[in-house]
C-alpha cells in the first residue's frame, strides 16, 4: 500500500477509526459497512488541499459543482441498501468522485455506476483502479435512464435528488429488490428506501437530507 493510501496525521488509519466511532455513536450499526468505511481511504477521493478535513463529518466540493457526501449520509444509505439481506448486481446512480462506489464494490458482487459528468467519470475510475477496485462498470450517460442492458438490479442507489423517482429506474428493480435515493426539492428532500414486491412498490421515508439535484443530460 503506498504511503498516499495508507495516510498520515489528518489522514491516517487513526482519524478513520474516529469516523467509524463517530458512526456508531450516530446509531450505524452494520458491521460489514463499518469495516470497509474503516478500510477506505476517503482522503484520497478529494482534492490535495481539502484531504485533511475528509475524515470530518461533512459534505465537500469534488469539482463541477457535485460533493462528495457527508460520511453519515454513505453509511446510512449503504446500510439500508443491504439490511435485507446480500446483493449481488447494483446500479448506482451519480458516481461522482468514486468514494460511494468503492464502498458498495466492496459489499457487493458487482457495481454498475452512471455518472453525467466525464471528468467526475474518469476521475473516478482512476482511483478506484489505483485501489485495486475492479468490479465496477462505469457509464458515462443521463442517470435518469439507469442502465437497462444490465438490468434488473436487486439494489439501486442514487446520490442525487430528483424531484419524482424516474420511472426507468423502478423497471430496473428486480422483485425483492430494493433502491435508496433522496427525493424531492432543495430544503425538502427526504431519503427513500423504495421496496420491489410481487404487487408492486413499497415506500418507506427514512429521515431529511440535502442532496445535489438530480439533472438530466451529459457533460464532456
Amino acid at each position: 500500500m503506498s504511503r498516499r493510501i495508507q495516510g498520515i496525521g489528518m489522514t491516517s488509519r487513526r482519524t478513520r477509526e474516529r469516523m467509524i466511532s463517530r458512526l456508531r455513536e450516530q446509531g450505524i450499526y452494520n458491521s460489514k459497512v463499518l469495516a470497509v468505511m474503516a478500510d477506505t481511504p476517503r482522503h484520497i477521493f478529494v482534492d490535495e488541499a481539502l484531504e485533511s478535513r475528509a475524515y470530518e463529518d461533512t459534505a465537500l466540493p469534488i469539482g463541477h459543482n457535485q460533493t462528495i457526501s457527508q460520511p453519515y449520509i454513505v453509511a446510512k444509505m449503504t446500510e439500508l441498501l443491504l439490511e435485507k439481506g446480500a446483493l449481488h448486481k447494483v446500479l448506482e446512480i451519480g458516481t461522482g468522485c468514486g468514494y460511494q462506489t468503492a464502498i458498495l464494490a466492496r459489499l457487493v458482487e458487482q457495481v454498475y455506476s452512471v455518472e453525467r459528468i466525464a471528468p467526475l467519470m474518469k476521475k473516478a475510475r482512476d482511483t478506484l483502479w489505483e485501489l485495486n477496485i475492479k468490479t465496477v462498470g462505469f457509464k458515462h450517460s443521463d442517470g435518469g435512464w439507469g442502465w437497462p442492458e444490465h438490468a434488473p438490479y436487486d439494489g439501486i442507489l442514487a446520490a442525487a435528488a430528483p424531484a419524482e423517482i424516474p420511472e426507468a429506474l423502478l423497471e430496473q428493480m428486480a422483485v425483492g429488490g430494493v433502491m435508496v435515493i433522496p427525493v424531492g426539492l432543495e430544503g425538502m428532500q427526504e431519503l427513500h428506501r423504495i421496496t420491489r414486491t410481487e404487487q408492486g412498490f413499497e415506500d418507506e421515508v427514512i429521515e431529511r437530507v440535502s442532496f445535489v439535484p438530480f439533472l438530466s443530460g451529459v457533460t464532456q
